[in-house]
């Protein structure tokens, strides 16, 4: 793959910040956008801005058909059976909170279990807590071991068959660990529990074939993977989207509104309630369509290059503490760590005034960051348009915040 020639298509990366050339390294959080995806949303609203599924005209026609079309290109993406178990949604939160919701509610008792781990974004932590605290079912977590990764023997001993639900990230925001979610999978349907799958950190990175993993449900963000932000799927097996309520209420997702009654609409229209998220899910299609191109192999394979790269640059540095499986190959494209000395949000400040944009802070997953027995972190994030010269800027970058606090202190 050609990174100049992708560096072309994602404008905002040609700009300097405090007088630097621009070094995004926080994709992790949100990815930059190409200008297939930015002129998709200006199309839409410049030339066919409607609603969709309710009018005859014109507009309104090649909006339902743009929207149903992205619909599509989401089912080829991940390998759904059927566009009717896509659900496009306002992101990977709005995914878990419905599934937790909808499903949950009416499928776990007292004495039921629902397993996580300490990895877990917040996002996939909440909301089974609320559910447990609903239900009095117990929440359990599978033990991480050292390097952050998953024993399945582990796996084996905290799934039980009073578990209902499984819930875990394919890939950890933190650690970048790479998580045996088929195999998880597997364990979870031997002991009756359904599978939910916190995507948002593996569908910008790598193929996802929810066929292939047999999970139950699986969520992401578009934002993540180059497309706009307040997108998002909910993947789930129809059989499972059909015996679930939906949680909102209101226009598009009814059949029939009496004044005491209603009925719902098929899938996947019967959890997409009110105006969807049209240009979103237009735009959605439009950063699928430049993934594909590109080639998810090979983004995988760019991404586990970087970070083997800067594994190798940091681990010399003296006081650097790196989180998460050694081996590159069994990382995704992150490197998250802390600088003894220097407070996390200090070194991401002086970085910045360097034109380097990484994370600091505790990234959602405290739990985690308690686990690691820390406060917080650093973290830097690569993706398609990043280059080994992108690291070696924030490796220098690092070696001026710890001479610049070496020298104060």
């Amino acid at each position: 793959m050609n990174v100049n020639e992708i560096r072309r298509q994602f404008p905002i990366l040609d700009q300097e910040v405090n007088g630097h050339p621009l070094v995004y390294l926080d994709s992790a959080a949100t990815s930059q956008k190409p200008l297939s995806v930015i002129q998709t949303l200006d199309e839409y609203y410049r030339g066919y801005n409607s609603n969709v599924h309710r009018g005859v005209h014109t507009l309104g026609t090649r909006a339902t058909d743009r929207y149903e079309g992205a619909r599509e290109k989401v089912q080829r993406f991940i390998n759904a059976s059927s566009t009717e178990e896509v659900i496009f949604m306002r992101g990977t939160t709005t995914a878990i909170n419905t599934v937790a919701q909808g499903y949950g509610r009416e499928n776990v008792r007292e004495g039921d279990e629902i397993v996580i781990t300490h990895m877990e974004h917040h996002s996939n932590i909440i909301p089974w807590q609320q559910l447990a605290k609903a239900t009095g079912a117990a929440l359990k977590y599978v033990p991480l071991q050292e390097d952050g990764t998953l024993s399945l023997e582990d796996v084996r001993e905290t799934i039980t068959p009073n578990t209902k639900i499984v819930a875990m990230t394919m890939v950890s925001n933190v650690l970048g660990t790479m998580n045996p979610i088929k195999e998880i999978t597997e364990i979870a349907h031997e002991n009756g529990a359904i599978m939910v799958v916190d995507g948002a950190q593996a569908a910008p990175h790598t193929k996802v074939d929810v066929q292939a993993l047999n999970c139950d449900f699986f969520a992401f963000s578009g934002h993540k993977m180059g497309g706009p932000t307040g997108i998002g799927v909910l993947y789930g097996k129809k059989n499972l989207l059909n015996i679930m309520e939906p949680i909102e209420f209101g226009g598009e997702m009814i059949d029939f509104v009496g004044l005491y009654e209603s009925t719902w609409k098929e899938l996947p229209w019967k959890f997409e309630g009110g105006t969807p998220i049209i240009a979103g899910a237009i735009a959605l299609g439009a950063a699928i369509d430049f993934l594909e191109e590109v080639g998810l192999d090979a983004i995988e394979e760019h991404e586990h290059q970087l970070a083997a790269y800067a594994l190798d640059k940091m681990a010399p540095i003296e006081g650097m503490t790196i989180y998460g499986p050694k081996d590159p190959q069994k990382r995704a494209g992150l490197v998250t760590f802390n600088m003894e000395g220097v407070h996390p949000h200090d070194l991401a400040t002086v970085l910045d005034s360097e034109g380097i944009a990484i994370r600091a802070g505790h990234h959602c997953a405290q739990p985690l960051m308690k686990w690691l027995n820390v406060s917080s972190t650093a973290r830097a994030s690569f993706y398609l348009y990043n280059t080994e010269e992108d690291i070696d800027k924030f490796v220098a970058g690092l070696l001026k915040t710890k001479e610049y606090f070496s020298d104060v202190f």
